[in-house]
């Protein structure tokens, strides 16, 4: 197991080191130059040049990469462009918005896909499966942005029982996570969906083999041959969902965060790229991928533990 688990982080490592240098290449194809954005159109070439040679933009691309990866080593990822402040800072106090999002959205769909996923499985091809088949494509089909306005209008202006929008922070946690109820529950919808209809697959396509129907043979009742036996074996795709759903709903939420007016990572992401605050997106960027890659790399140590023969692959 860990010569299983060193070798996965050394090839998540390899990755992480690539995925660095395409986001850099590519923020640096983003149009626009920082320092004209800054001063406006009608700055003197002196001043921008000035400026241009304050933030480093004169030096080369090798050079800037090689600075702004030295400093990432070392927990240092710059000062915003726009606002003067460490960039470590910021995605800190914004990654205490976003985590909290993305983790209470992951554990409503699990909540909900894991009973609907096993129910529509133990009745495969009855009313009841249809109508959980039915359900989930419009779960998957529904944006999250408009069933965001519809729990807006439900909850926050007709029931008033949620706020619409705003964040005021953790020093009073229920008011917290009111604020991120409506949020969640829009990012939760579709993913449980996705879930639920995996997992019933999975669990067809596990009920067919041979040991479980010894299982039946020897007594076991069908729910507790699916929750005993089959649920184990059906959790190796289930699990290569859930770890893309936290990778999408960390990185993917910038709408939701917009909707609901959050103060999270996807808003500031999204608030650099229209301030040309190059450093700060690329930086931001980075920390989204090394998150996907950590996630990626605990799933892969789910998997061995679910099935060992995966260790020596």
């Amino acid at each position: 197991m860990l010569r299983f688990a060193v070798r996965r982080l050394f090839s998540l490592l390899v990755s992480l080191g690539v995925a660095s240098v395409a986001i850099f290449l590519l923020v640096e194809m983003v149009p626009g130059d920082p320092a004209t954005f800054m001063l406006g159109t009608g700055a003197q070439p002196e001043t921008l040049a000035a400026l241009r040679q304050q933030l480093g933009l004169d030096q080369s691309l090798p050079w800037r990469y090689a600075h702004w990866l030295g400093g990432v080593l070392t927990g240092d990822l710059g000062h915003s462009f726009t606002y003067k402040t460490p960039i470590t800072a910021m995605i800190g106090d914004r990654m205490r918005v976003s985590l909290p999002l993305a983790g209470l959205a992951l554990a409503l769909a699990v909540v909900i896909a894991l009973p609907v996923g096993m129910f529509a499985a133990s009745r495969r091809g009855r009313p009841g499966d249809g109508v959980v088949m039915g359900l989930t494509q419009i779960g998957i089909a529904l944006p999250n942005f408009w069933f965001a306005m519809l729990l807006v209008l439900l909850f926050a202006v007709r029931l008033r029982w949620l706020p619409a929008g705003g964040f005021g922070g953790w020093d009073d946690p229920v008011a917290a996570l009111r604020a991120l109820a409506l949020p969640a529950i829009a990012l939760a919808l579709p993913q449980a969906a996705i879930l639920a209809r995996v997992l019933r697959s999975a669990l067809i396509e596990t009920l067919d083999q041979d040991y479980i129907r010894t299982a039946r043979a020897k007594g076991l009742s069908r729910g507790q041959t699916l929750r005993r036996h089959a649920l184990r074996n059906a959790l190796i795709p289930v699990l290569t969902i859930l770890g893309m759903q936290f990778s999408f709903l960390m990185a993917g939420a910038i709408i939701i965060e917009n909707v609901f007016y959050l103060p999270g990572l996807g808003r500031m992401i999204f608030q650099a790229i229209t301030q040309r605050d190059l450093i700060v997106v690329q930086s931001a960027v980075l920390v989204l991928v090394a998150a996907v890659i950590l996630v990626t790399f605990l799933v892969d140590l789910a998997y061995a533990l679910v099935d060992p023969r995966l260790r020596r692959a």
